[in-house]
């Protein structure tokens, strides 16, 4: 064979993982597939219950950014697996705006496009534009031969009228997005329009801004700043919840709790099992699939020892007998917000007296946080307040090695040797929500009603921690809530999640019983 016979039979890379499909590539195929497809289904769109939320949203980042383009992606597919793909989930900022979750629109981008101060979407000072890419038609090809947009793959998704109905937003075909984008971008001291861009969430997205910046002669330093800028602002953003917010991290919460209850009554077939934790685990995740989203993060079912490490996400080991079983896990609802609670069950059913002794303190340290919030405190000292009681415990069980005074100096913290992680995170549409806020707004941030968070304290002692005695190595306890700040105080809006031993011990019994 020659060379050249050899090249006009070569396959290119990117074609050969349509393979598998055998797919005929005959005009009668192609004709035939192209034909006798009943129209699609009608349906009377209304307006999402989130649409004027995330519009009040996308007002109050208007007033921030006025004058400047800003361009918000929601991201791309990623590969999991050669030519299949992890389930889309959207950056949480583009959902926050848009009011989206679940699987909606890989490659979609919001554009705030500058406009008169006032002049536009409500009154603000943009016009907000979803671009994202419509089905192809049941005449095209891609409606069977494209395995990542294709409706006969992967099903129907909304349409352009659709999206523009039930989220109030105006709507166009992605093929639009690059002359959105960069139409007189450029550095405003000559005229150009300043563009702001949520970096990382699309490297497509990022080249394309990058681009029309060098093009036109934008220092991209500063530009960096200038996105870092917009992150920043969208985080905190979200420090606050508004009502929608709220009752979705209800619903959210309802379905985390039958899913303990579910890891409940698992329990008895986990204990023993070569992979124990892995039933814990998959006894929670039907419950996320079936009432949510998915889950809000990966489950941490440690039992024994591996309750002592703080992301244990393995879960592939036995649960035996008289252990402590540290169940760390949240329902992400379909608006992805999500639950994060956290409970440390017996389960043989009763706590040992060294399990209730060390329980019992992680419980007064969450108690003690619980009483201090109000609005009007700073966020930093929830956890202080846990941490020192903490710290009087252990000094009452002669586990410190200097006196309590000492260990709650700033120069000592050697109580922080059991609990080297901080009391409480922000929570929302991410587990650890409005991560990008600026220090002063988070850990030094002054409460306000409607923030949520967590309040986590825990207890960890490695069975290779030779700083305490043998009795209190392998146990490692957490108590999680997720609470709301109120006009008045906190609501515990996982407080129906039994809480105390006693009540933890009297749930199993009527669980299994």
């Amino acid at each position: 064979m020659t060379e050249t016979q050899s090249e006009q039979g070569r396959q290119d890379l990117q074609d050969r993982v349509n393979n598998r499909s055998q797919r005929p590539t005959s005009r009668a195929f192609k004709d035939f597939m192209a034909s006798h497809w009943a129209p699609a289904a009608g349906t009377e769109h209304t307006r999402d219950a989130v649409a004027e939320h995330s519009l009040g949203r996308r007002r109050a980042v208007s007033e921030k950014f006025s004058g400047e383009r800003l361009v918000i992606p929601a991201g791309a597919l990623k590969v999991r697996s050669n030519d299949t793909d992890y389930r889309f989930r959207p950056h949480s900022a583009f959902a926050h705006l848009s009011g989206l979750g679940v699987d909606h629109e890989p490659n979609a981008v919001l554009v705030f496009e500058p406009v008169e101060p006032g002049e536009g979407d409500d009154g603000s000072d943009h016009e907000v534009t979803l671009y994202f890419k419509p089905m192809a038609g049941r005449d095209t090809e891609e409606f069977y031969a494209d395995a990542r947009y294709g409706e006969f793959w992967i099903g129907p998704r909304p349409d352009l009228n659709e999206f523009q109905v039930r989220l109030g937003i105006r709507t166009k075909d992605l093929d639009e997005l690059e002359v959105a984008v960069t139409k007189n971008a450029g550095a405003v001291e000559v005229g150009g329009t300043r563009i702001r861009l949520l970096r990382e969430a699309d490297l497509n997205v990022d080249a394309l801004v990058d681009t029309s910046r060098v093009n036109t002669g934008v220092d991209l330093e500063a530009s960096d700043a200038l996105d870092a800028d917009l992150t920043e602002a969208l985080s905190e953003l979200r420090l606050t919840k508004d009502e929608w917010e709220i009752a979705q991290l209800r619903d959210s919460v309802a379905s985390t709790i039958a899913g303990f209850d579910d890891v409940v009554r698992a329990l008895p077939q986990a204990v023993g099992h070569q992979r124990g934790e892995r039933v814990v685990e998959g006894a929670f995740f039907a419950r996320a699939r079936l009432e949510g989203n998915d889950l809000g993060y990966d489950t941490i079912a440690a039992s024994g020892n591996n309750a002592t490490i703080l992301h244990w996400i393995r879960n592939h080991d036995r649960i035996e007998p008289g252990e402590l079983l540290l169940l760390d896990a949240g329902v992400e609802a379909d608006s992805l917000y999500t639950a994060d609670i956290t409970r440390t069950i017996p389960v043989s059913g009763t706590y040992s007296g060294v399990q209730r002794k060390v329980y019992e303190a992680v419980l007064a340290a969450a108690d003690a946080a619980f009483e201090i919030v109000r609005p009007g405190i700073k966020f930093r000292d929830i956890h202080q307040r846990a941490v020192t009681v903490l710290a009087e415990h252990l000094d009452a069980w002669g586990l410190l090695p200097v006196s309590l005074e000492e260990s709650l100096s700033p120069q000592g913290q050697h109580h922080r040797r059991w609990m080297p992680h901080g009391t409480s995170h922000h929570l929302g549409l991410d587990v650890h929500d409005c991560a990008q806020a600026k220090r002063d707004l988070y850990l030094d941030g002054v409460l306000e009603p409607g923030m949520v968070f967590t309040i986590e304290p825990g207890l960890y002692f490695k069975n290779e921690d030779l700083a305490v005695p043998e009795e209190y190595r392998g146990i490692g306890v957490r108590i999680e809530d997720d609470v709301l700040v109120t006009e008045t105080g906190v609501e515990n809006l996982s407080a129906a999640l039994p809480r105390t031993p006693d009540d933890v011990e009297a749930w199993i019994a009527r669980l299994q019983s």
